[in-house]
């Protein structure tokens, strides 16, 4: 019996639709992740990247658990001495409401050389419209 190992050529690419509607931050954010690596797929291995894309939408209606929306804190530094910068959740979502779930995924990605084009095949709208009609995303219950 050999051992089958997919080679770069021989990728093929699907197009998700995920409904964020309702859905918790964390667990959404982990089933996005499976899907950009390819791990549900038969054919995943572990150094091509062979990960599909997805379309978010409704991203301003996801929800968190306990009292993250005052508590969850993210930081941002300029570089420069006395330069940190932080903003709740509840604040995050207000503002940027795609931004909580791109950050989600992106830190629950594996940090190396593929983890920039995963980014890059994750379509995140916070409302029910987006602009990939015609690839034809196929819906996906996570």
């Amino acid at each position: 019996m050999k051992t089958f190992v997919q080679k770069k050529e021989e990728v093929s690419r699907n197009w998700h639709l995920v409904d964020a509607e309702g859905q918790v931050l964390g667990r959404l954010a982990t089933g996005i992740a499976r899907l950009l690596m390819g791990k549900h797929k038969p054919t995943w291995t572990a150094h091509v990247d062979d990960g599909d894309h997805v379309v978010v939408i409704n991203a301003a209606g996801i929800r968190v658990t306990g009292k993250k929306v005052t508590d969850k804190i993210y930081y941002r530094h300029s570089g420069y001495p006395g330069g940190l910068k932080s903003r709740t959740y509840g604040e995050m979502q207000r503002r940027f409401p795609d931004r909580p779930l791109e950050l989600a995924v992106k830190r629950m990605l594996p940090k190396n050389r593929h983890q920039s084009p995963r980014v890059q095949r994750l379509h995140i709208y916070a409302g029910p419209e987006h602009k990939h009609q015609a690839q034809d995303p196929k819906p996906i219950k996570l």
